[in-house]
């Protein structure tokens, strides 16, 4: 079952929150640890009535900072400074933080157009998509015909559709009761197998409405007289008394809240006589305008009549502005407002078909993963198991930022190679501390000696001298990768300033290839928006075979599954099942067959053309019976011509995230960079090689105080 479900709306005064309450109420008849989670809370972010009733209802074993995310002062700072990517990584990294310690996370969405018109009124929906989780969407029926209603759920139809974040279901709040049969069948007719449900809920009578309670918070009031507790009722109508008292009463409701002056206490004496008389109707209260309070005789009588139903407040403005400010408070759901609380539940329950909605939570499976979410989820499996990764090209700025980044957020440890006062220097330059980052340079360490005897040993029978071994491993690359062969450190990641053949030489001659592994092959993670795919080989075996094909293919799975990608293999040709013939198509042919003897649980299929692996509908046309067409995550091309191209295209029409390439097959993890990789690359890449290297078995104990290796 999907572990988090996100509740959004577009629109202002949706009734979210009794939508939130009731997805609450139902899950938490199932699920033991539910959480509760808000990426954006109004105003600084110490308090939000959302957060605090479904805390306390609830007993929700959650700490208010972990519930909020980010408060929107702040997220509007970053958005004003251009830093979007930035409170989306924050928002991320906390949800994902909170969701370890729940079985079920319910998400609830910022109402953005109530907040600030820095934000784009999307913004709800994209933070779910970053987040990768279904969503519920929340509609506003109140006064609004079907056509407008049909019109707005169009508009988000279109938002979920471009942003591709999983649609589960939308309700339609706040209808006209009278309307509600109506709109419902008009609306369920066009929108017929569709794919998300669609569900209805009545305007409640007088839901909206503040309770005095309320009012006087807002108000900021100061009590005069009468209870100061218990103030629950809803209030209906703001009545401003201004006219004498005896033509006052006469326009006096049920429920009202009464503005008046403090110098008026025949309209204070009038409202009493209301309250105690059969034949007049009961406010909800008074408040008395001015700052004025009432004379001391006043006083002395209001606080002899016993049980006194009327509070009494005083606030400072003059009566028409604080009547305006008292009409402009709308009514919540406070967590000690009991009977609000089981009258939305009660709405909620009768109109919405509960175990339908259940059930389809249950049994939905969220296959998104936007590439923050991607890259948390690996800084977050490195710091589980820390390994020490080497860069070799220490004197290339992007590694340099690279590495504060990695130190900063205590992902591995690192080692640079080069010359230490050239690297500090350039590091101060860009204002990089580089702080528990070793520097070791090839040509001065005290390793030198020990490396140039190995490099001599397992080479001389390719005619490797001393001299020339002595020359070699001043190399950064192959210094770097004898520090992984030695133990010395876990990984290596280097190319952002050589050839792939200068990183990946080294490692075939020192590190090797593992006993079980055919063809050394590599992959990329390519971050899509909403998931992501692994793509191999695009950068080692140029024209493979079948069975070095099939080799790939089955490394490219263990590698998906090793990042949590359920491995579904599309083994890629120019023709989709057995429509096409040729010596191309039979060796991909020939490479699926291989790979299924290899491997029978794995899903594979092939040949099978690229649309055909990921579209649903070219799938189910082409390849009707196959379990992988339309579903892949794997994609193997049939050479490295087509697959280097192809990420390439990918990445620069699609805007895709690609980390890669990643090595497969040797023995410990050293990894390349694309020249024109940029810091998150680099980033991302040591992050993957450090888990790759959590897989490793070292040949002896590594030593794990990089400083000891250097002096």
């Amino acid at each position: 079952m999907a572990d988090s479900l996100y509740i959004a709306n577009l629109e202002k005064e949706s009734g979210k929150l009794v939508v939130t309450l009731g997805v609450m109420e139902l899950l938490s008849r199932r699920i033991d640890r539910i959480g509760f989670f808000r990426p954006i809370i109004p105003g600084n972010g110490t308090h939000d009535n959302d957060i605090d009733l479904i805390k306390q209802r609830y007993n929700i074993g959650l700490s208010f900072d972990e519930m909020a995310g980010i408060s929107h002062d702040e997220a509007r700072t970053l958005i004003a400074g251009g830093e979007e990517q930035r409170l989306f990584r924050e928002i991320v990294q906390k949800y994902s933080e909170v969701r370890k310690k729940c079985d079920f996370l319910l998400c609830e969405g910022p109402t953005i157009v109530n907040m600030s018109e820095a934000f784009d009124y999307d913004i709800s929906i994209r933070i779910a998509r970053e987040l990768g989780t279904p969503t519920l969407h929340v509609a506003n029926g109140r006064n609004r015909t079907s056509l407008e209603i049909l019109e707005n759920i169009r508009v988000a139809e279109k938002l979920y559709e471009q942003y591709q974040c999983p649609l589960l279901a939308i309700f339609i709040n706040r209808i006209d009761p009278a309307l509600l049969v109506t709109a419902a069948a008009e609306i369920r007719r066009a929108h017929q197998g569709k794919s998300y449900r669609l569900d209805f809920l009545p305007e409640m009578e007088g839901f909206s409405m503040p309770t005095m309670e309320e009012i006087i918070v807002a108000l900021g009031a100061r009590h005069f007289s009468g209870p100061r507790t218990g103030l629950q009722r809803d209030v209906h109508a703001i009545k401003v008394a201004a006219m004498s008292s005896s033509n006052y009463i006469d326009f006096l409701e049920q429920d009202d809240l009464v503005v008046t002056p403090g110098d008026r206490p025949d309209i204070i004496f009038a409202t009493l006589g209301a309250i105690v008389s059969r034949n007049y109707p009961s406010p909800v209260g008074m408040l008395l305008t001015g700052g004025l309070e009432p004379s001391p005789s006043m006083v002395r009588m209001l606080d002899g009549i016993d049980d006194l139903a009327l509070p009494i407040y005083i606030v400072p403005g003059d009566t028409y502005r604080e009547a305006m400010r008292a009409g402009e408070v709308k009514g919540i759901l406070l967590p000690h407002n009991e009977q609000k609380i089981a009258r939305a539940l009660g709405v909620f329950e009768s109109h919405i078909d509960s175990n339908g909605l259940e059930q389809q939570v249950i049994q939905t499976v969220s296959t998104t993963m936007s590439p923050l979410m991607f890259e948390y989820s690996l800084f977050q499996r490195a710091r589980s198991d820390r390994k020490h990764i080497v860069l070799p090209e220490g004197s290339d700025d992007r590694i340099l930022l690279a590495a504060e980044i990695l130190r900063a957020r205590e992902v591995v440890d690192l080692t640079l190679l080069g010359e230490e006062r050239s690297i500090r220097n350039r590091a101060a330059a860009l204002g990089l501390k580089l702080q528990d980052v070793a520097i070791v340079d090839p040509k001065s360490s005290n390793l030198r000696d020990e490396f140039i005897e190995t490099l001599f040993q397992m080479r001389r029978h390719k005619g490797m001298t001393r001299d020339r071994a002595r020359d070699t491993i001043s190399d950064v690359g192959y210094f770097g990768t004898m520090m992984v062969h030695k133990d010395l450190a876990d990984g290596m990641v280097s190319g952002a300033a050589h050839t792939t053949q200068h990183t990946i030489l080294p490692a075939f001659q020192l590190i090797r290839t593992r006993p079980d592994v055919l063809v050394v092959s590599s992959v990329f993670f390519m971050c899509l928006e909403t998931r992501v795919l692994v793509y191999g080989d695009c950068a080692v075996n140029p024209n493979p075979n079948s069975e070095e094909l099939a080799e790939i293919a089955i490394r490219s799975a263990e590698t998906a599954a090793m990042f949590h990608i359920e491995p579904i293999v599309a083994m890629l040709s120019y023709s989709s099942g057995s429509s096409g013939e040729g010596e191309d198509v039979e060796r991909v042919r020939q490479a699926v067959r291989i790979a299924h003897n290899r491997w029978p649980e794995l899903k594979i299929d092939g040949p099978i053309q690229y649309d055909a692996a990921i579209d649903v509908t070219v799938g189910s046309q082409k390849m009707p019976e196959s379990e992988v067409a339309g579903r892949a995550s794997v994609f193997i091309f049939p050479d490295l011509n087509t697959g280097n191209n192809t990420y390439k295209a990918v990445q620069r029409s699609s805007g895709a995230v690609a980390i890669g390439p990643i090595l497969q097959g040797l023995n410990k993890p050293v990894n390349d960079l694309s020249r024109g990789c940029l810091v998150p690359d680099i980033v991302n890449t040591v992050a993957i090689t450090a888990i790759q290297a959590q897989q490793v078995v070292p040949s002896r104990q590594q030593t794990k105080v990089v400083g000891e290796l250097i002096t």
